[in-house]
């Protein structure tokens, strides 16, 4: 069969990296339990541990891989990633259309499970709840919270719901590693769904008190799990989300709701889950909003510089829809590199004061002017700006400023568009390869990170002879290899020399995807030594490559699979 696997092993080593793609090789025969599933595949590594991986196929946007090793948790595509996929194309899989038949075998057991009798249905439910303690106690508690009005037995549904919040049953000395911490976070978004029935049933009073309990409990213990992939983030959203409903549909006090929203607020963990006092705003009155107002002065007061208070100020201005106050609240705390700036421009667009909010962003330039890291959003908001009034000489000042301060093939680029729109080019593109060519000198060249930006610019204005003049000591491998092939057809023994150069320096690294490169840059040196009438200084060349080499295994048998 034809594999259709949605991704090659180029696509497994871009993900990788080299290191990682070699390492996995060793790794094949420790892939266990593959199944294919409607979104992609799972499978079970065997290394030091037992590792759980999934590969995920996105439609029209590639492969990414989830693995609960430790380098796959930190969200790197780890080698044991890259052995499942390389199974799978072993296997020579259509995921295509296992991919579908596991979709058809997903909606079968539906049908058949509606089809089932209710007592028999019954039995199935209770035979899991038997199994799995986890979601007997899920389903207790949406037992107990669906009960009608008063039936509810409140000092139960706290108890199940605390339980639920327990990390015990999934950390390992105290710690829920990232392979427990999904479990937990279900467990946390099934005490939310309790918390919203609670209010649904008239409860509002109660889920309220509840919601706060468990909030608090899980900023507690949140320093104590790997969220690595925000599952619980999103479940402490869901305990927000209940505590929202909860708040609008009880009597509550608003001075003590604005104290207990602030003491969070303003707490070490106040992003689990973030409030946002806009959703609360109308319900505080104005006895909470004062009281709430004062609780961030007091706090500004103790810790003029803290974050925490500063931010507040910011959501108190904008829940007042006060632009001025908000736009005095961020100017105070303005950040280096202009990102704030920005957000205040936005702020004053939104209030549809264009012209003040323009000022805001030239300023946000003129404090981070000749900065190397500035936020690039605010160049491009004045960009913007500008070409909508006309301003063609701005955009390109801005552009030409922006270039001179960090020196980038992408700010390049975007100074060449000013540049040739506004009609200026000549003298623009003059200037900048000067500075270029004044920063990177024969003794700067970085071969290991990006080599030589004077060279990417050339080749990519379509200067190739230019740029191979400018490549001399100071190209790296990329950039060499990039001008070989722009020039292998009118001038092969210059790419030659490239290419040879190129495998040499390849030979002395090992792993399968660095070997699949050496074989790829031989097959181009080939189609040189074709152009030149030299076919057998080639073969007698790469007679003297698997002598040298024969004792790389790996190498000699991808050779063999390209014809070489």
């Amino acid at each position: 069969m034809v594999s259709v696997s949605a991704f090659s092993e180029g696509d497994l080593l871009a993900l990788a990296g080299e290191r990682s793609f070699a390492r996995a090789q060793g790794y094949l025969d420790a892939v266990a339990d593959l199944e294919v599933t409607a979104t992609g595949v799972t499978a079970t590594v065997y290394g030091g541990d037992e590792y759980e991986v999934t590969l995920t196929v996105h439609s029209g946007k590639g492969l990414s891989g989830a693995c609960d090793c430790p380098y796959g948790m930190e969200g790197a595509f780890c080698k044991h990633c890259v052995a499942v996929g390389l199974v799978v194309l072993r296997q020579r899989l259509d995921l295509g259309r296992a991919r579908a038949a596991a979709t058809s075998s997903g909606r079968r057991l539906d049908a058949w499970l509606e089809a089932l009798p209710r007592d028999r249905l019954l039995a199935l439910l209770r035979e899991q709840i038997a199994e799995d303690r986890n979601l007997r106690r899920r389903l207790e508690v949406r037992a107990t919270a669906e009960q009608a009005g008063a039936d509810i037995d409140l000092a139960a549904l706290r108890a199940q719901i605390m339980r639920l919040l327990d990390t015990a049953p999934f950390g390992r000395y105290g710690y829920v590693e990232y392979g427990d911490a999904g479990a937990y976070a279900a467990q946390v978004e099934e005490a939310a769904a309790a918390l919203r029935s609670l209010t649904t049933a008239g409860n509002a009073s109660y889920a309220m008190t509840l919601a706060r309990e468990a909030i608090e409990h899980l900023g507690k213990v949140y320093g104590q799990i790997d969220d690595s992939d925000g599952a619980l983030g999103k479940a402490a959203d869901a305990l927000a989300e209940a505590h929202r409903e909860a708040c609008a549909a009880a009597d509550l006090d608003p001075v003590q709701t604005a104290e207990w929203l602030a003491t969070h607020m303003l707490g070490e963990w106040s992003h689990v889950p973030e409030f946002d006092l806009g959703d609360y705003w109308a319900l505080l009155g104005d006895a909470g909003r004062a009281r709430f107002a004062e609780r961030v002065v007091e706090a500004s007061r103790r810790d003029p510089s803290g974050w925490a208070p500063k931010y507040l100020k910011q959501q108190i201005a904008r829940a007042q829809g006060d632009v001025d106050a908000l736009v005095a609240a961020l100017a105070a705390d303005l950040d280096p590199v202009g990102r704030t700036h920005l957000a205040i421009a936005q702020e004053l667009d939104r209030a549809g004061r264009s012209a003040e909010a323009l000022e805001w962003a030239e300023r946000g330039l003129r404090d981070t002017e000749r900065q190397p890291w500035i936020e690039d959003r605010l160049a491009d908001y004045v960009v913007d700006r500008y070409q909508q009034e006309g301003r063609l000489a701005d955009v390109v000042a801005v552009r030409r400023e922006r270039f001179r301060s960090s020196p980038s093939l992408d700010d390049y680029r975007k100074l060449r568009d000013a540049a040739r729109t506004a009609g200026c080019w000549d003298t623009e593109r003059a200037a900048a390869l000067d500075l270029l060519s004044e920063r990177t000198s024969p003794h700067d060249a970085e071969p290991y990170h990006g080599g030589s930006l004077l060279v990417d610019v050339l080749i990519d204005d379509g200067e190739v002879d230019a740029a191979w003049r400018a490549a001399e000591g100071r190209a790296n491998e990329r950039q060499w290899l990039a001008l070989a092939d722009l020039v292998r057809g009118e001038r092969p023994a210059d790419a030659l020399e490239v290419y040879r150069r190129a495998v040499e320096l390849r030979t002395q690294r090992t792993g399968d995807g660095n070997y699949r490169e050496v074989a790829r840059i031989l097959l181009l040196a080939r189609d040189c030594h074709r152009q030149l009438g030299a076919d057998e200084e080639f073969t007698a060349y790469l007679a003297a490559l698997h002598t040298a080499q024969k004792r790389k295994r790996n190498l000699m048998k991808i050779l063999d699979q390209h014809g070489l």
